[in-house]
């Protein structure tokens, strides 16, 4: 497994969810690509930690089904399997619908701007081309109503099963960046208008556009 160069250190007084995101990211990203064997010693070096939070994190990912671990033998980055695809985002669109119909016409200025500057740096990081970047601020985009609806189950769900939808949103981003910008506009002017069918039919098309994203990653 070659360990990526240009990378920094985890703090050692970071929590293991640090170690998870940095692991989940480089799947995402490419840094590890499918097939690959993981090694949770290379990693722990990689990263600058113990291997308790490594073997922590690949557990989890496993459960995400971002790898797959054979028990004695290996750990391996999975393949992207379509149905698997479409399965967990049937399952995360299902969560952020239940999220936005309650934060429709109940959200507060504060929580509209905090989707509003999220979708700001979405756009920045579209016309830099900055892929990375452009997730990270659609993650936080969408985890605003998560985050008002406080639902410690929904956000359990949604840890479990992004990852995998994460990694087909990577391609989406590199053709359809505009479209989801677009989107995230309607999607605010929605929730702030009370508009509960509104947001919830726009939620439901936004998760469901992977679809013909997921079958063009594997071809």
């Amino acid at each position: 497994m070659p360990i990526p160069q240009q990378a920094s250190a985890v703090d050692r007084s970071l929590l293991r969810d640090d170690v998870f995101r940095r692991l989940r990211d480089a799947i995402i990203d490419g840094t590890f690509l499918p097939g690959e064997q993981l090694k949770d010693g290379d990693i722990a070096e990689w990263l600058g930690v113990s291997r308790t939070p490594v073997r922590e994190a690949l557990l989890r990912l496993g459960a995400s089904g971002l790898v797959v671990a054979k028990p004695g033998r290996s750990t391996t980055v999975s393949t992207i399997d379509p149905k698997a695809v479409r399965d967990a985002r049937d399952v995360v669109a299902a969560m952020h619908v239940l999220a936005v119909r309650e934060m429709a016409g109940n959200a507060t200025d504060a929580e509209l701007d905090r989707m509003r500057n999220a979708n700001r740096r979405f756009a920045k990081a579209l016309t830099k081309d900055d892929i990375a970047a452009a997730m990270d601020a659609d993650e936080e985009f969408h985890r605003v109503p998560v985050a008002v609806l406080g639902n410690d189950a929904i956000a359990s769900v949604l840890d479990l099963f992004g990852p995998v939808v994460r990694r087909a949103e990577r391609a989406r981003f590199a053709v359809d960046g505009q479209a989801s910008l677009e989107r995230h506009e309607q999607l605010i002017t929605l929730l702030s208008d009370g508009n509960v069918e509104g947001a919830s039919d726009l939620t439901f098309e936004t998760w469901h556009t992977l679809a013909v994203m997921s079958r063009d990653v594997v071809a």
